[in-house]
């Protein structure tokens, strides 16, 4: 048991980290029998609080901690044929910031294809 602060601390992170590797983001791939990988990719949000005192006159310890974990499905990576696409499962971007990141994908296979034209002239 817990009888300090620190303690309570430490514990509680020890708990957040188990929750955390890489597969709560990226998770195990799926494989079709026609040779489609799937890999399904998560958002993580966290939020971490806590409190407490030490008595010292009484002797005694008061205090507690609180965390949250929300994990929201965001896309599946599809990988078939050497191509890879990203299935964007979160409703449309509402800002531009959003609406850039989800060009991203594109613009990067839009840029290989061009170094590619580009190597393959020389």
């Amino acid at each position: 048991m817990t009888t300090n602060f620190e303690g309570l601390v430490e514990n509680t992170m020890h708990n957040i980290k188990g929750l955390m590797d890489s597969n709560t983001i990226v998770g195990e791939p799926i494989y079709t029998p026609d040779g489609m990988t799937l890999i399904p990719i998560s958002r993580v949000s966290m939020g971490y609080g806590g409190g407490g005192a030490d008595f010292a006159q009484a002797k005694g310890y008061g205090g507690g901690t609180a965390y949250g974990v929300k994990i929201e499905p965001t896309g599946i990576l599809i990988i078939k044929d050497g191509n890879v696409r990203l299935l964007n499962v979160l409703p449309p971007a509402s800002n531009t910031l959003d609406r850039i990141i989800d060009m991203t994908p594109d613009m990067m296979e839009k840029v290989d294809q061009l170094i590619d034209k580009i190597v393959n002239k020389k």
